[in-house]
């Protein structure tokens, strides 16, 4: 199955083997029969010029790069899903009046928005004891479409968090005119000129964070400006301004995507940090009557990190031509070097802070809720001592029950090609890495349990894996950036949803916040394991397996998170959120609003196979009940 994030841009290209040609009246012909077909337009013509038009839209946005310092103009515009960049007013006056001509006909009506940079900014003086303003001018004439659109875009502008620089902004009368005082377009249209801040006055650094925050308001700005500008003039109705967002990819995007997941693929960060001696851990810690920390054994890193590291700060994302792909990936590049950082300090003290880094302290109110779990489930649990007996299953029946699923997912999706592998070498569970679930040896389980445990594992995070991988960028099937939390809490509720969820199960997920806050704060293994014994009443055993999760690596922060996002997601669906965009990829609860853009834009297509478990009236019984707010308590089946 191909989502509609797959059609890429190159329907109408022509690059010429002998050079780019003018755009002459041949050229214009073959471009409007382009457009008069509803055929996509990426054409480059001399001197640097190009026509970007990804579908037929009622407006052009346009570059004109006779100012080459305006770097950030020129961005702008081509982040559009249909833009010109012109050497000069002419070359530019002659493509708008083709190609306007030629969307008036099909649409009804045609908008032009110019985007272009001041000479100067004016630099605040070194002893200024605030940032000065910034100018925006906009100059619009008096048709309704450009003055409606100039008004969306200076009252989008007007709510900017001026962070660095707040904008002065000032609505001009005349018409955008060449250097002969010749207008560029009888079209309605307007013209945004900004103040260059992004770069040091007097030189030519730039200042990359406020170039990146000026790229994405101004452009929000604009689309409100185009979408008023089209409502005002047709019977067009949006739901959004960034409907009018691309629809296709430039040939960059799949380029920059491959990049990111080559590195992505090229190691598995869990099994990285995961001990391979998880047994004789165990009986060291016994044998020194629980006093001393076991050794840890890892595997041996095939992985050079400095040259992954290397090869992740080479990929360039200045030609993605979308400002919100450009973000995603530069949050992955954040995420992904983080990891090998942590790769790179395993069994290190500094290991435990840059996990701090990627997945967060834990919260007060996070172990407060963690705590009060513990406390008022303790007297359900009794003290430790001889576990009850219980309907387990070993690694063999766990297997053969993964194999069902799996199978069961393949014959609704032919490409959920999942493998399920027995390992020695991790510890008594459960791992998804990537398209694969591990199942370790010594797993033994309550028979009741199985179900629940496959649905979190394959239900989720190998459901998500898959159709991330459907929707024509690798970014959704190994995560955007910060996934990690919600994932989880995801295939903790998937449990309940499967009337799996144990007193437990729950106890387990709690203890995990309480351990990890004490490694962050400090205790040595020991503390901790006697911290869960102690005062929580955990089995011997269960409280290893907990620590020894906790301090893996030298300390990894991850496992607070399986709570956080659960409570986050309950809070979610009390809301009135959606489960739908889960299912989609590996997103987070952040990436709702950038989920929503690409799916308008026609960017993602539907999760190709949804979780077998929402079948089930049970299931779909305590998600009401879920929707009606519950607490964490409350999912414990009885």
């Amino acid at each position: 199955m191909k989502s509609a994030a797959t059609p890429r841009d190159h329907s109408a290209r022509d690059h010429q083997e002998a050079g780019h040609r003018a755009p002459d009246d041949v050229w214009l012909g073959e471009v409007i029969a382009c457009l008069e077909a509803g055929k996509a337009v990426r054409r480059e013509f001399a001197e640097g010029g190009r026509l970007h038009i990804d579908r037929p839209l009622p407006f052009l946005c346009v570059f004109i790069a006779e100012a080459k310092q305006a770097v950030v103009a020129r961005e702008i515009t081509q982040s559009n899903a249909s833009y010109l960049m012109a050497p000069d007013a002419a070359a530019a006056a002659a493509v708008i009046e083709a190609v306007g001509s030629a969307l008036r006909q099909r649409l009804g009506a045609f908008f032009v928005l110019e985007y272009g940079e001041l000479e100067r900014d004016e630099a605040p003086a070194k002893d200024a004891p605030y940032l000065p303003l910034f100018t925006i001018e906009v100059t619009a004439g008096e048709d309704p479409a450009a003055e409606a659109a100039a008004n969306a875009f200076l009252g989008s502008v007007s709510t900017i968090e001026g962070k660095f620089r707040t904008a002065h902004m000032d609505l001009l009368s005349p018409p955008p005119q060449d250097a002969n005082g010749k207008a560029l377009t009888a079209f309605p249209h307007i013209s945004v000129r900004f103040a260059p801040i992004y770069r040091e006055p007097g030189t030519r650094r730039i200042y990359p964070e406020l170039r990146e925050r000026l790229i994405a308001n101004i452009f929000d700005a604009g689309l409100k400006a185009l979408a008023a500008a089209t409502q005002c003039a047709t019977d067009t109705r949006v739901s959004t301004h960034r409907a009018f967002g691309r629809k296709t990819f430039v040939e960059t995007v799949a380029r920059t995507d491959r990049a990111i997941d080559e590195i992505a693929s090229s190691f598995d960060f869990l099994l990285a940090v995961t001990p391979i001696n998880a047994d004789a851990a165990w009986a060291e810690f016994v044998s020194s009557r629980y006093e001393v920390g076991p050794r840890l054994l890892y595997r041996p890193l095939t992985l050079e990190v400095e040259a992954a590291k290397k090869k992740l700060f080479s990929i360039s994302f200045e030609h993605l031509e979308d400002p919100l792909l450009y973000a995603l990936y530069r949050q992955k590049q954040q995420e992904l070097d983080l990891q090998l950082s942590m790769i790179s300090a395993r069994e290190s003290r500094t290991f435990v802070e840059f996990g701090r880094a990627l997945y967060g302290p834990v919260e007060a109110k996070l172990l407060d809720v963690a705590t009060d779990i513990l406390v008022q489930t303790q007297k359900r649990t009794g003290k430790p001592g001889q576990k009850p007996a219980a309907d387990n299953v070993d690694c063999d029946y766990v297997r053969n029950r993964a194999q069902t699923m799996v199978s069961a997912y393949k014959r609704q999706y032919a490409d959920f090609t999942a493998s399920v592998e027995l390992r020695d070498d991790i510890p008594a569970g459960l791992l998804v890495s990537r398209s694969q679930l591990l199942i370790s040896r010594s797993t033994a389980m309550s028979r009741h349990r199985v179900e629940a445990l496959l649905n979190h594992e394959i239900g989720v995070h190998l459901l998500t894996y898959f159709n991330g991988s459907a929707q024509g960028l690798r970014l959704f099937r190994s995560g955007l950036a910060g996934y990690e939390g919600m994932q989880e809490g995801l295939a903790v509720f998937a449990e309940y949803l499967s009337g799996g969820m144990t007193l437990g199960r729950l106890r387990l997920i709690a203890a995990r916040v309480i351990a990890c806050a004490a490694m962050l704060n400090g205790a040595l293994f020991p503390e901790t394991y006697r911290l869960l014994v102690d005062q929580h009443w955990f089995q011997p055993d269960d409280a290893f397996n907990i620590v020894l999760r906790i301090y893996r690596g030298g300390g990894l922060a991850k496992d607070a998170i399986y709570l956080r996002g659960l409570l986050q997601l309950l809070a979610h669906l009390a809301a009135g959120g959606s489960l739908e965009p889960f299912w989609m990829g590996k997103i987070a609860a952040s990436h709702f609003a950038a989920m929503q853009e690409l799916s308008l834009r026609g960017l993602l297509g539907a999760p190709a196979v949804r979780p077998i478990f929402l079948d089930d009236a049970h299931a779909r019984a305590r998600l009401d009940r879920a929707r009606g707010g519950i607490t964490p308590l409350d999912m414990v089946a009885e």
